[in-house]
């Protein structure tokens, strides 16, 4: 119907969050990044090789800690504001707007991808992973982490540490969503996409990428003071990947 508005991709979603996310993100302390997710994620991650690209590195909080690893990194985000703000933060780093659908780096570059906490806020997931599959070199590994699919596709009850957790729609079916959070004085809308683990596994198996690795942690015990915080100790907040890409 003529008049209609086109809906904003995800990508031009988090463009308009971009300034939000780069406070809610650079804030010692204040998100499950800096509570327990990094340390639970880097488990996963494999000692540094040739080269690391971020995808969806946002303001650069996840490459700048690779660096300090020892890792060469690149990094690549769809939104220019957190890039231009990730160049800020790191002037001799390397990164690129672009988006994960069009990595402008050439096939089997790297010997590792990281993507955390970004491909559950792209709209084009198979082509992502492709793209993720042709940077990597033969035996190369991916290590994702996103919102867990049990997460997105439904709530607790109550803010108790007993409380019921509750699907009211499909776990199945692929929806898009939004989430308002405040915390502590600063606010931020989340824009993402439900899938189905199963989306993901096929989105891996079609690029040619075996899944070696899932974890699904519990919020620690140093993170869960509050009873809000202890709901999370059932059911999990995140999972964790990690995928290898299999010889041709």
């Amino acid at each position: 119907m003529s008049g209609e508005k086109t809906p904003l991709s995800l990508s031009e979603l988090w463009e308009r969050e971009a300034r939000r996310w780069a406070k809610w993100a650079r804030e010692p302390g204040h998100d499950s990044y800096w509570r327990f997710h990094r340390d639970q994620f880097f488990a996963l991650v494999p000692e540094p090789g040739r080269l690391t690209l971020d995808v969806g590195c946002g303001e650069g909080r996840v490459s700048r800690d690779l660096k300090r690893l020892g890792h060469s990194v690149i990094g690549l985000d769809a939104s220019a504001t957190l890039i231009d703000l990730a160049r800020e933060a790191d002037p001799g780093g390397t990164y690129f707007h672009a988006r994960a659908s069009a990595i402008p780096l050439e096939d089997a570059c790297a010997d590792l991808v990281i993507a955390f906490m970004s491909l559950q806020d792209v709209d084009d997931l198979e082509p992502s992973v492709l793209e993720i599959a042709r940077v990597l070199q033969n035996g190369g590994r991916a290590c994702v982490a996103i919102v867990h699919p049990l997460n997105s596709a439904g709530k607790f009850a109550t803010a108790e540490a007993e409380s019921e957790f509750v699907i009211k729609g499909s776990y199945i079916d692929a929806f898009r969503y939004s989430d308002r959070v405040e915390n502590n004085g600063l606010e931020m809308t989340f824009h993402s996409k439900h899938r189905p683990l199963e989306h993901f596994s096929r989105a891996f198996e079609g690029a040619g990428m075996v899944l070696e690795a899932i974890r699904e942690h519990p919020v620690p015990d140093r993170a869960a003071k509050k009873p809000s915080s202890r709901r999370w100790q059932r059911v999990p907040l995140f999972m964790d990947m990690r995928a290898r890409k299999l010889a041709r």
